[in-house]
């Protein structure tokens, strides 16, 4: 990617973000942004820029950077001249950070009261916790996620980093920042958007919470509808060391999984017979363990069973459906996923490889 501005396509066409260079969810939502068309300029120290193909490096597709030293006041000057021009900042650093720069949300905004100000933090602007270090698995640990998450009788098991980091952090944060926008164009003010990770994680598990209102989920792990306590939500081994994922929830789904098991229903328990839960966990079990994954693939292809194969990283590019979506690209020889999700008026385009070279901030914008 050239130090020039490439011609951006995209819904988000025509918006302007400034980020500063962080870790996690915070490139990451840039990235999605970028993905969408938004024009977006990374502001980073001097010398981080790889030279040649970085996979790490991938979370900085499609967009531009420009090198300042933000303890300069003259580059502070330069970045605060580029954001009354910008629609959106993010930036993830700690409370207080951006302020002791001179680049908090009162200086920007009496520059640009348009601008909307993203801030990405684990824990949120306010709280206790708000200035403590943490990662995703610290800031799901607290809202009784991690503790659901896991077999039962067994300890809690982090989901990646997918829950905190980028589900309840950089989705909420663009959730933000675009409501933001929309309410913009009525009232032509920006505002600061608080996107923490902690009150993410909570919205993403508004359904837990539902069920255990209604007293039908309990805090014991691997006991509950989609925990792996239901013999009909969970995964098994088959005879080649692989795995098929099940999830024949529904009435109709369920019937169709012990028809491709070769099961007699007559014969089982009640579908939700929870005392019945491990006898027939231990039935299914035998079951598949009886074939290969691809021949259980074979068995459920086509029908509404709701039963996969569970493949791996290197696996899921060859998969029928997701080439034919083409929903994995490749760039500077990293696989990685498409822009996402699609739009039949404004289509995005391929995304730019990670930018090799720092552009002049002088020239961005102008």
């Amino acid at each position: 990617m050239s130090a020039e501005a490439v011609e951006k396509k995209g819904p988000l066409a025509g918006i302007r973000i400034v980020e500063f260079a962080g870790l996690g969810p915070g490139p990451h939502a840039a990235t999605l942004l970028a993905d969408m068309g938004a024009d977006i300029v990374i502001v980073q120290r001097a010398g981080q820029i790889p030279q040649d193909s970085n996979a790490t490096d991938q979370i900085k597709r499609g967009r531009r950077i420009i090198e300042a030293n933000l303890k300069d006041p003259a580059d502070v000057a330069k970045v605060l001249d580029l954001l009354s021009r910008a629609d959106v900042l993010i930036e993830g650093f700690r409370p207080g950070v951006m302020e002791r720069m001179g680049l908090g949300p009162d200086v920007v905004s009496e520059r640009n009261p348009r601008l909307v100000y993203g801030r990405m933090t684990g824990w949120g602007q306010e709280g206790p916790l708000a200035n403590a270090a943490g990662h995703d698995i610290n800031y799901i640990s607290l809202t009784g996620v991690l503790n659901a998450i896991g077999r039962k009788g067994e300890r809690p098991v982090p989901p990646l980093n997918m829950v905190g980091d980028f589900g309840g952090g950089s989705m909420f944060l663009i959730f933000g920042i675009l409501s933001a926008l929309v309410e913009r164009s009525t009232s032509g003010k920006g505002q600061v958007v608080d996107a923490a990770m902690v009150d993410g994680t909570l919205a993403l598990s508004h359904m837990m919470w539902a069920f255990r209102g209604r007293g039908v989920w309990s805090d014991e792990r691997g006991v509950n509808l989609l925990d792996t306590g239901a013999p009909f939500y969970d995964t098994y081994e088959t005879s080649d060391g692989k795995y098929m994922a099940v999830g024949s929830i529904e009435p109709q789904f369920y019937a169709l999984l012990l028809e491709g098991l070769e099961l007699d229903p007559a014969t089982l328990p009640h579908q939700m017979d929870t005392s019945k839960w491990d006898d027939m966990k231990k039935l299914f079990t035998e079951k598949f363990l009886s074939k290969t994954r691809d021949e259980w693939a074979k068995i459920f292809l086509g029908t509404d069973a709701c039963v996969s194969p569970v493949l791996t990283f290197a696996e899921a590019p060859s998969n029928e459906h997701i080439a034919a979506r083409g929903s994995l690209i490749e760039l500077d020889g990293v696989t990685q996923h498409a822009p996402a999700p699609r739009f039949s008026r404004t289509p995005t385009t391929t995304p730019a490889a990670p930018a090799r070279e720092a552009t002049d901030i002088d020239t961005v914008w102008t």
